[in-house]
């Protein structure tokens, strides 16, 4: 009944429903463009969220960041060249059947497995959030610092290559959110005398710094080589360019495993949709009948990942919803226009805003049913006009559109000069490999885990030790314990790994 209500709240809204239709055709577009993504997109697009209502503002860039992880399929298929991280297994076999002259028989799969896959996703975030917000209501202080310090740990050391670089990038991005006043003692702190200071740092010019700004300093240089242009391969009969029935049985139980691996990685904060597409596609096909045919352009090759990496977006959101802890960079920006709007998210946003919450899930449905329609009829269509568009022209816009976003927010040139220098910031980072996205998620944590740690000490005389005394924060404290000692172990076993195997080939 409270979804049926979401999608009359949507449908009956003009501004609602048009703000997600544009979310899907911008999501589409953007995701097929080659390096730039829909975090990009969202983070040049928060500053618009001040001037609409809450709902329509969080729709709108739920559904582009949705339609972006599709939408990078389509330059991964007819070019070789994925428009998003997500879509980098997709290349394989997308490819391979494009050269084939099935790039029609490729889109429509890709739409189809991904639209399956992201209602997956969808269907476990309406139901597992309100179930897993119902189960940590009661949770106090201590509980929500573990929870922070787990995700902290837990993003920090799976987010990058490295885990020590995974966890500096995430105390890097804590350090930041430490500027500004004391929210108890009202005394500046690291402000370096500067007014503009006092009040920290603002969230748009971050994002517009490390994910626009920074993408553009790494887009440049290949840019500057040319464009390569792409020969058009046309279909040889009119089979090519469809997906018959038989085929799409033939795909359904690889689109149900990547669904099913897609869900369960969105689960885990920080992990994103490029590994879950990886994950599925080398399960799938070391299950496959036919495995020699994968690499060779094999529809089940595109059909696997592409559900995959589109059934990561529910779940990525169940985390937010349900505690207050964004597990991607998207979770982390919608997070950041809840707090814009004064909506508390955490395990009593059912109670507090339920409307909007069911509305949202609403969009999301909606959103999926028309980036699908979009990509099975305008697929070819939009690969073709986005390849024709120069490099050139592409990347200085989107830096000036940036640089307009980051002032738009405050109407401040203190704004602009951050989101400058935290796009150099993010541009060494990514060169030295660092991780940004870490950075940001922590700097969005960091207040409520220091406000959980102050809160859980003045609890008891007994300071830190009432950590000590809560089960559920001590089982929270050992999860990245093991996680990370696992990946350690895994690293050193491969280490040892790598000079056998060089050993029996000499």
């Amino acid at each position: 009944m409270d979804l049926l209500n979401g999608f009359y709240t949507i449908f009956s809204s003009p501004e609602t429903i048009g703000f997600v239709v544009l979310g899907a055709v911008l999501g589409v577009i953007v995701g097929a463009v080659p390096g730039l993504t829909a975090s990009a997109a969202i983070a040049m697009l928060v500053p618009i969220t001040y001037y609409i209502d809450p709902l329509s503002a969080l729709a709108f860039l739920y559904v582009i960041g949705k339609a972006g992880r599709f939408g990078g399929s389509i330059s991964a298929i007819l070019f070789n060249t994925p428009g998003t991280t997500a879509a980098a297994a997709t290349v394989i076999d997308g490819h391979a059947l494009t050269k084939k002259g099935k790039a029609g028989k490729a889109l429509k799969t890709a739409t189809v497995a991904s639209v399956i896959g992201d209602f997956t996703g969808e269907l476990i975030l309406i139901f597992g959030a309100l179930t897993i917000a119902n189960w940590t209501r009661d949770l106090g202080p201590p509980e929500y610092f573990a929870i922070y310090l787990c995700a902290f740990l837990i993003i920090g050391s799976i987010i990058s290559d490295s885990v020590l670089k995974g966890i500096a990038s995430t105390l890097f991005g804590a350090t930041l959110a430490m500027i500004g006043l004391d929210s108890i003692t009202s005394e500046p702190r690291f402000d370096f005398g500067m007014v503009e200071l006092y009040n920290g740092f603002s969230l748009v010019p971050l994002l517009i710094g490390m994910f626009v700004i920074s993408e553009v300093f790494t887009q440049v240089a290949p840019a500057r080589k040319g464009q390569e242009q792409h020969d058009e391969i046309a279909a040889r009969s009119p089979d090519d360019d469809r997906l018959s029935w038989a085929e799409f049985l033939r795909c359904l139980p690889y689109i149900g495993r990547g669904s099913a691996i897609g869900s369960m990685v969105g689960l885990i904060p920080g992990v994103g949709s490029a590994v879950a597409c990886f994950v599925a596609y080398g399960s799938s096909k070391a299950k496959a009948p036919n495995k020699e045919e994968w690499g060779k352009g094999a529809i089940e090759g595109v059909a696997a990942p592409e559900a995959s990496n589109n059934a990561v977006s529910g779940p990525s959101m169940i985390p937010l919803l349900a505690l207050g802890l964004p597990g991607s960079t998207i979770a982390a920006m919608l997070m950041g226009v809840f707090m814009i709007h004064g909506i508390q998210v955490g395990p009593k946003i059912f109670e507090t805003s339920g409307d909007t919450v069911y509305g949202l899930f609403a969009a999301g449905l909606t959103g999926i049913v028309l980036y699908g329609l979009i990509g099975w009829f305008g697929g070819p269509l939009i690969g073709r006009i986005i390849d024709k568009v120069p490099q050139r022209l592409i990347y200085p816009t989107i830096f000036a559109v940036a640089l307009i976003s980051a002032y738009t927010a405050r109407s401040s040139m203190f704004d602009v000069v951050v989101a400058l220098i935290f796009g150099l910031v993010g541009y060494f980072m990514r060169t030295l490999n660092f991780s940004p996205a870490a950075a940001i998620i922590a700097f969005v944590l960091a207040p409520g885990a220091e406000q959980a740690l102050r809160q859980s000490v003045l609890l008891t005389d007994d300071g830190f030790g009432i950590f000590l005394t809560r089960p559920v924060a001590l089982a929270f404290f050992a999860v990245p314990v093991v996680a990370i000692g696992i990946r350690i172990f895994a690293r050193m076993r491969s280490a040892q790994n790598a000079p056998d195997a060089a050993g029996s080939q000499t």
